[in-house]
């Protein structure tokens, strides 16, 4: 597994052991890809994290700032070594935390762009969109999960043969709202 674009393209990232199920390349450039306006300067949020690849490319691609959200001991160490291999420890937190108790603890638009790969076939991305779309936390949620996995409908959906991504963005105006697809 490597990063795909930026900086840091080409560089090798650590896996976790056992059940952790890391996005692949393919459909992390093609879900980073379009949001390349918003990652620039950005504080983005990686909830299920795993290794950090999503943080991680969203760091190489220009946000400032990542908060990595994960609890599972193989994938916790695996995004600690990749923290400190890109040095990137003034740049980042690890907390070691449910994600969907973790997400609802925060404030409306706390960051810009968060990033969401939780268990495929759990409940856990309805949970996620469903606390999303009552306090909108980041302006930009994208939500990994596979493509037979219908979730609430978005403002983009990004396929990548039996994975997607669908995409979900706050209205900018007299309050801030969650804004389905037209």
């Amino acid at each position: 597994m490597r990063i795909v674009a930026g900086k840091w393209k080409g560089r090798t990232l650590l896996s976790p052991s056992g059940p952790v199920r890391p996005t692949a390349e393919e459909l992390r450039d093609a879900w980073l890809t379009p949001l390349q306006a918003e990652l620039d300067g950005a504080r983005v949020l990686d909830l299920f994290a795993g290794s950090g690849a999503l943080g991680l490319e969203a760091l190489s691609r220009g946000a400032r700032y990542a908060d990595f959200v994960e609890n599972h001991p193989s994938a916790l160490h695996a995004l600690k070594a990749n923290v400190a291999t890109f040095r990137l420890k003034e740049r980042t937190r690890i907390f070691k935390q449910d994600a969907i108790a973790f997400a609802r603890r925060l404030p409306e638009t706390r960051f810009d762009v968060a990033f969401a790969d939780p268990p495929y076939h759990s409940r856990e991305a309805e949970l996620l969109v469903e606390q999303w779309k009552q306090v909108p936390f980041a302006r930009v949620l994208g939500v990994e999960h596979a493509a037979d996995h219908r979730l609430p409908r978005g403002t983009a959906t990004i396929r990548v043969g039996d994975q997607m991504v669908t995409i979900y963005r706050v209205r900018v105006g007299a309050s801030m709202s969650a804004v389905p697809d037209r």
